[in-house]
């Protein structure tokens, strides 16, 4: 299954807030999830739309996450909290996190486009897995420093997460540790997730 391009707003009118996939969020009182035709949701449906929320807020295919619950299933802890490391140390969410892209759609164009460095090496593979002490700068090109600074200047207020830190005069970040899971960008049940996965085997 390829990644999602479509309405983004269908999808956070179905399954609630997604910032990863989009900065709108869907009016009070609207949420779906509270609703249903058929009245009581299953709970096959409750572990799809969970499963559902963490791949379009990731923007991930099918496939992809499949190999991350996998991954997480051999890692030694949790393997839902394995499988949210694994994720949020993405290098698209690290620069979304960072504030350095309003989207991780637009972190993975970034990274694409060859703007992005991580410890002085470009890197152009937006699945990089980040790790502790990592440092995250940009191009020294007049383009690749302008796209960073409107994103800067267009995001919300809000306090990074514990395991990061953005000097945003030198469009500079860095990697300080692990994310802790209190940390994690978006509400997530991700037992059910797993659960989902599990079913399906």
């Amino acid at each position: 299954m390829s990644r999602y391009r479509g309405p983004r707003f269908k999808k956070i009118r179905r399954l609630g807030a997604l910032p990863g996939l989009t900065s709108k969020r869907p009016r009070p009182g609207s949420d779906p999830r509270n609703q249903s035709r058929s009245g009581k949701r299953s709970q096959y449906r409750i572990r799809l739309e969970e499963k559902q929320k963490l791949r379009f807020h990731y923007g991930l295919t099918e496939r992809q996450l499949l190999r991350y619950v996998r991954i997480a299933g051999k890692a030694k802890g949790s393997t839902g909290q394995v499988l949210l490391q694994l994720l949020e140390m993405r290098l698209d969410n690290i620069l979304f996190r960072l504030g350095m892209a309003s989207t991780i759609p637009g972190a993975r164009q970034l990274v694409n486009h060859r703007h992005i460095l991580v410890n002085d090496r470009l890197v152009d593979i937006p699945s990089y897995r980040c790790k502790p002490r990592d440092i995250i700068t940009t191009r020294d090109e007049h383009r690749s420093r302008a796209l960073i600074q409107n994103s800067i200047d267009s995001s919300p207020n809000e306090e990074l997460p514990k395991h990061l830190t953005l000097h945003s005069l030198q469009y500079k970040g860095l990697v300080n540790q692990i994310i802790d899971s209190k940390w994690v960008g978006l509400k997530i049940n991700e037992l059910l997730v797993v659960e989902y996965y599990s079913r399906q085997t």
